[in-house]
């Protein structure tokens, strides 16, 4: 009687499947392109131009002594849109070439899609909104000239600030662009609740439109990364009104992705 002899079968190291199999299939389209590099380089390069010239500005003012933090938090007004633009594509550019139906087809419980899409954002967003934060208080500290302080629990707390900040706007954008699906509608959604709004209330003026204001996600995210200085609000509140933000485009992201076809 012959004997038969288990052959061992060769392990992958991760064998797919689930939510963290769609993450790693996520990863591996955003590493695989051109885009998330461009932005990221772009991202460099504002928050480079904008740190230092906020420095200038300050010591040629006269400001008062700040934490150099602030530069690049402010750059961030513009900077934050590289991981906006960078979210919306990731979505939309698959339903541009309706490549999408292959990603649901591979992922067929569809808030999965949507949640591996928002966690990898959130990740590279968080790094580059981390990376750009000490990059902005390098290029800021010579150019302020003594009108800024440096202490590293402060720094440490406003580069947290800013990554979670940044990828939070990333998830938003990844909502967003599945309620939306377009990139010109979504990114014109975006544009509109995150910056323009803020221009518009501000300069309007009055107490009810400020205040209105204040509860918008960048001027939010604004007020929990400067620590809550001169905020009607803790650092804490602000947060969770970003998330509360972040939350609701998940939201109409989700009902849209479920109640119509790709």
């Amino acid at each position: 009687m012959s004997a038969t002899v288990d052959t061992p079968v060769a392990r992958r190291p991760y064998a797919g499947g689930g939510l963290a199999g769609a993450i790693v299939a996520e990863w591996v389209k955003l590493r695989s392109v051109r885009s998330p590099y461009i932005c990221l380089v772009a991202g460099v390069v504002v928050t480079a131009v904008f740190a230092f010239y906020y420095g200038s500005i300050a010591r040629i003012n006269d400001a008062p002594r700040q934490p150099v933090g602030n530069a690049p938090v402010t750059s961030l007004l513009v900077g934050q849109f590289v991981f906006v633009v960078l979210a919306m594509i990731t979505v939309t550019s698959e339903y541009a070439t309706s490549s999408v139906r292959t990603s649901l087809l591979g992922v067929p419980v569809r808030h999965r899609v949507l949640l591996a899409k928002a966690v990898v954002n959130a990740v590279v967003a968080f790094a580059g909104g981390v990376l750009f934060g000490v990059l902005g208080m390098a290029v800021a500290w010579a150019p302020f000239q003594g009108h800024a302080t440096f202490a590293v629990s402060e720094a440490a707390v406003q580069l947290c600030a800013m990554g979670l900040y940044c990828a939070l706007v990333a998830v938003l954008a990844v909502g967003v662009s599945f309620a939306l699906r377009a990139s010109a509608g979504a990114l014109t959604a975006l544009f509109v609740l995150v910056s323009a709004a803020p221009s518009a209330l501000t300069g309007l003026g009055g107490d009810v439109l400020l205040t209105l204001n204040d509860y918008l996600p960048q001027t939010a995210g604004m007020h929990m990364m400067h620590g809550g200085a001169d905020a009607p609000y803790p650092a804490v509140v602000a947060a969770l009104i970003v998330v509360a933000w972040t939350a609701a485009a998940q939201v109409a992201g989700l009902l849209m992705l479920q109640r119509r076809d790709a």
